[in-house]
């Protein structure tokens, strides 16, 4: 009975355990961003030239650089996750790049015969990002100091598409 009792336990306390550990591994959301943020919005934008790609780029304007010791990292943005990245001449603008399937070529060999299509590409896992957003959500990740933090930015406004180069206007 005692025996029984000791295995018992010693199975049971490590579950409990590491269900608790697994909480903690949950991304948490900060109440503020770090910095003061203007309005953020997307643009999808596809190329002029067929099978020459297509996107959604995320902007988040910020009214001034953060400092040193935060460094704006990357963002969640349906579905997906990109790095953030700065122009030179505007380091006041972060932008996320996110490619998407319209207008990429597809060299997709259909046959009879397996051995034909052999070097087709298997279709790419969509990625599972750690949050539930809606389609005008975004979530950022920052660094301050060594650790990594996320805020949520609620509105994110859809402007109009960039024209592919060569369009006519209408």
């Amino acid at each position: 009975m005692l025996i029984t009792r000791n295995i018992t336990s010693l199975i049971i306390l490590p579950m409990i355990m590491f269900s608790f550990s697994q909480c903690s591994s949950q991304k948490k959301l900060q109440e503020t961003a770090p910095v003061k943020l203007n309005k953020a919005y997307c643009q999808t934008w596809v190329a002029g030239a067929r099978g020459g790609g297509s996107g959604i780029n995320i902007f988040i304007p910020v009214e001034t650089a953060p400092d040193k010791k935060i460094v704006l990292d990357s963002v969640y943005f349906r579905g997906r996750s990109a790095k953030l990245e700065t122009k030179p001449q505007n380091d006041t603008l972060y932008i996320g790049r996110f490619l998407t399937k319209v207008n990429e070529k597809y060299d997709l060999v259909m046959s009879s015969d397996p051995k034909q299509e052999y070097g087709n590409k298997r279709p790419e896992d969509t990625e599972k990002i750690p949050f539930e957003l809606k389609m005008n959500e975004c979530v950022v990740s920052y660094t301050e100091g060594k650790k990594t933090k996320y805020f949520k930015i609620d509105e994110v406004e859809e402007k109009a598409a960039i024209p592919p180069p060569m369009a006519r206007k209408q």
